[in-house]
């Protein structure tokens, strides 16, 4: 049977520990689909395109991982995929209650859709984007915690513009 995940996310920026999760699913999952999602209400730093442009540039050693962008409901993205599963990412105990209300609400939404949590590796349980975005926007090294290409868009993005 060919099961398809869909890993959803607004990966702005995509970090290591997003990819250690997208690393472990690829070996799950016969197909993993990378979703960007728009996310107006966060105010992104990156815009969509150059969200799903990343993603596609460091998940390209996946042979089974697709990165697209959306912009409706995770439920509807995923039928539409074909997706039967919703990976999502859990850092800490204190993920857990948000990331239930989400699962329990997709469920509701679409019950022929699973949710399954994935831990990331020891080295990535704190990172978070946002923390990456901090750190960069006051010139903090971030190379140990997103791809190099990812690391230059961010320098780029905040001192170059």
């Amino acid at each position: 049977m060919s099961i398809t995940a869909i890993y959803p996310g607004t990966f702005d920026p995509i970090t290591n520990g997003h990819l250690d999760l997208i690393h472990r699913a690829s070996k799950l999952f016969q197909r993993v689909i990378v979703a960007v999602a728009v996310s107006q209400g966060k105010m992104p730093l990156f815009s969509l395109d150059e969200r799903v442009d990343m993603a596609k540039q460091v998940t390209i050693e996946f042979g089974n991982v697709e990165v697209i962008g959306f912009d409706t409901l995770l439920v509807e993205c995923a039928r539409v995929h074909h997706a039967a599963v919703i990976i999502r990412g859990l850092r800490a105990v204190s993920d857990f209650e948000y990331e239930f209300q989400l699962a329990s609400m997709n469920r509701r939404l679409a019950p022929e859709i699973e949710t399954v949590f994935l831990t990331p590796a020891e080295q990535y349980e704190f990172i978070s984007s946002s923390m990456i975005r901090e750190i960069a926007g006051f010139r903090g090294d971030v190379s140990g915690f997103v791809p190099e290409r990812v690391q230059k868009n961010l320098i780029n993005k905040f001192f170059s513009e």
